[in-house]
């Protein structure tokens, strides 16, 4: 790479597993890596880009930011395979065995995606999912940094699989409320029903899943660091024993809201993208409009989640009878089965057409901070429980797989701002817990949610934990352009071409138009360079040189 070259910005690769719950993060990541002027190659499924595209401003979005660009591939599964209930997870070996070979082709035919106008890859940033990704790096020889889109106390379970299954915690079976004992900080509270699902067993290709998955979360400490979309006020103990598994760890979050400020900071104008796959209908925000205040419980269980008819029918019953007002998403692929669709009681009808409105999507965030809203009936999944503590709405909730049934319980019995209802939709439970936090207890709950919201607010801005770890993510990929930049230097300088990597714990800025004919290297400090040179013995490979030269 030439002088021009050398002045380029950053190049971050980021590919996230092509499922809306992860995009919407993913893509806020990339924004803001946007907002400091990096250049940015999103990799995604061509069936979750043309989603995108339809119903988001993705394409308006970036517009703003010539050095963003998407990249294509086919994640293998025709436009009309399911992507929500249990059959999400046909997406996992078809990501496997078809998107990463191509991804991997594209990346060797193209030179890790140079161009004039762009360096190689200057850093990995790839889903906390994709097994693949800490091989690649090292044989590419790329710094990766993994990005997780669940809470690390979901990572920190799984990091002790092996002591649970040693003490016969799992599988799960026998008494679901037994108090877990093999995951250091969790067992005055974490149930064996809290566990995250894939824990239950359940046959051959559940235990598959579970050991894959495990596998999967114990790379982390292979790679370079990691980045989660969480706050240390909220997960700060996790954090901490995480410290020692992991070398850099940078909690962002929460990511929506940290955009939001950073957008507010510049000055600039852009829409906060949801990654939607689904049109939303924002005839709800009109009802909303015409509700009092905190008076309505939203009722959403997210993008994959399915529900039978009979599971559909008690929530139906309850939230009706529970007399509270009620916004309800329902998409279109939501309940398994279509028989007996029409066969709805004349009663809850007439309750829906009076307290009710149902919608196939909506503006999830929008609704979320609408005043009108004082709950939210939610499936746990990640995403939707940061909007909500954002927001300071009180959490009832109902779990379906992965992450969510450990959430639910922080959300319950460590933030006290819900109730956890998992395992059990029977319609007198439901309405119970609607009037437990629409009325009996919407005091408590609102006050620990608003606390909660505070502190969400509080990390994200200007000095606050996630803004100081954001901005440290920031310094660290640039300083690896500057180490990219020298092992350029020392090859020119020396004419010698066998440097394949080095690390420094102080790199100073080596921003000059051309390198210096012998190895006098215009910096004021350098310190502790470990350079790996190619094709020498192991014992001989790695050296370590300590240079203290002023101008």
């Amino acid at each position: 790479m030439g002088s021009e070259g050398e002045k380029l910005p950053p190049h971050i690769l980021i590919f996230p597993y092509p499922i809306q719950g992860h995009l919407s993060p993913m893509l806020n990541l990339a924004h803001l890596f946007c907002l400091s002027e990096f250049h940015v190659t999103f990799v995604v499924s061509d069936f979750s880009h043309r989603r995108l595209l339809q119903h988001t401003a993705v394409a308006s979005t970036f517009a703003h930011h010539p050095g963003f660009q998407f990249r294509t591939i086919s994640d293998g599964l025709p436009d009309d395979h399911p992507r929500a209930g249990e059959r999400v997870l046909e997406v996992y070996p078809s990501v496997t065995n078809v998107m990463v070979p191509r991804f991997k082709k594209m990346m060797a035919d193209e030179d890790f995606l140079a161009s004039a106008a762009r360096r190689p890859v200057t850093c990995f940033v790839a889903d906390g999912l994709l097994s693949f990704a800490v091989d690649f790096a090292e044989e590419s020889q790329i710094p990766l940094l993994y990005f997780r889109t669940s809470t690390l106390s979901n990572l920190w379970a799984f990091f002790h699989i092996n002591e649970l299954i040693a003490a016969k915690e799992v599988p799960v079976k026998g008494d679901m409320d037994a108090l877990v004992k093999s995951v250091p900080g969790m067992e005055g509270f974490l149930r064996r029903r809290d566990l995250p699902s894939f824990f239950r067993g359940g046959g051959e290709a559940n235990d598959s899943l579970l050991k894959s998955l495990a596998a999967v979360s114990r790379q982390l400490v292979r790679a370079q660091g990691a980045i989660f979309n969480t706050f240390e006020d909220i997960e700060g103990p996790i954090i901490s024993q995480l410290h020692s598994h992991i070398p850099k760890i940078y909690t962002i979050g929460p990511i929506h809201e940290h955009l939001k400020c950073r957008l507010i900071e510049k000055e600039a104008e852009a829409e906060i993208l949801s990654g939607n796959f689904w049109a939303e209908d924002r005839s709800c925000i009109d009802w909303l409009n015409s509700q009092p205040p905190r008076s309505v419980i939203y009722v959403s269980f997210g993008s994959i989640t399915v529900v039978t008819r009979e599971q559909l029918m008690e929530f139906w019953h309850g939230l009706v009878n529970s007399s509270q007002r009620f916004l309800w998403v329902m998409r279109p692929d939501s309940v398994a089965g279509k028989e007996g669709g029409d066969d709805v009681p004349e009663e809850v009808v007439e309750g829906t057409k009076e307290k009710g409105y149902m919608v196939k999507w909506a503006p999830q965030e929008e609704v979320l901070n609408h005043p009108a809203v004082g709950g939210f009936l939610t499936h746990s999944g990640w995403n939707s429980t940061l909007e909500s503590i954002v927001a300071g709405v009180p959490m009832i909730c109902w779990p379906y797989f992965g992450d969510q049934t450990i959430n639910s319980r922080f959300v319950s019995d460590v933030w006290g701002m819900g109730l956890d209802i998992k395992d059990s939709c029977d319609r007198l439970f439901v309405e119970k817990a609607v009037r437990e936090v629409m009325e009996v207890r919407k005091d408590e709950f609102l006050e620990r949610a608003q606390d909660w919201s505070k502190l969400a607010k509080k990390a994200v801005r200007k000095g606050g934990s996630s803004s100081v770890n954001l901005d440290d993510l920031v310094d660290y990929i640039s300083s690896l352009l500057e180490s990219q930049n020298l092992i350029g230097l020392l090859r020119k300088s020396a004419d010698f071409n066998g440097v394949e990597r080095f690390d420094s714990n102080q790199v100073p800025s080596l921003h000059f138009p051309e390198p210096p004919n012998c190895w006098s290297l215009p910096v004021q400090t350098l310190t502790v360079i470990s350079v790996t040179l190619a094709n020498i013995q192991d014992e001989e490979a790695n050296l370590q040189v300590s240079l203290h030269t002023s101008y």
